[in-house]
């Protein structure tokens, strides 16, 4: 007998219906550690959870997003308040399309979040894919931050190997 997650709701996105959760992250840009993450129902949009990714510890001085967290006041306070350099993709509107310069700083901007893909990547091709077997939202969190650590310890063993002394 199968089981239905009742604490997941069903979610559209541009047309297409999705059912489960999100893990969203931040990483290193440098090492590629995930530095923090939030896992959230997919019902949830992105900009939600920006509060709980950055992190005002991080030595980095710039915030790489895609467009789904640019709005004004997410703006103002990752430039105010956190003084971070924001690089969140432009996103063009009807009759407004992006310029050239925007365009340019966007295909530069997916550059470095790539290296966020490449930890979804690692998920898919090494830690079992993305589907979860547990039901509930306490366990599809507990059993994505053992994924996201077996990820950190897989990226720590990568440096080490590369650079014993740089990492320890």
């Amino acid at each position: 007998m199968s089981q239905k997650d009742t604490d997941a709701p069903w979610t559209k996105k541009n047309g297409q219906s999705s059912f489960g959760y999100k893990n969203n992250i931040s990483i290193d840009v440098e090492y590629g550690f995930i530095r923090r993450y939030q896992v959230t129902d997919a019902s949830v949009h992105d900009s939600q959870v920006l509060g709980a990714l950055l992190d005002e510890q991080n030595q980095g001085e710039e915030v790489w997003a895609d467009s789904a967290y640019r709005n004004e006041s997410i703006e103002l306070w990752i430039l105010q308040i956190l003084q971070f350099l924001s690089h969140i993709h432009e996103r063009a509107y009807r009759n407004y399309p992006l310029t050239a310069k925007h365009k340019e700083e966007n295909r530069e901007g997916s550059q470095v979040r790539a290296k966020v893909e490449q930890v979804f990547s690692h998920w898919v091709n090494e830690i079992g894919g993305k589907l979860m077997g547990s039901i509930g939202k306490q366990s599809v969190k507990a059993t994505i931050g053992v994924k996201n650590l077996v990820y950190k310890f897989k990226r720590y063993g990568f440096w080490e190997n590369k650079n014993p002394k740089a990492v320890g």
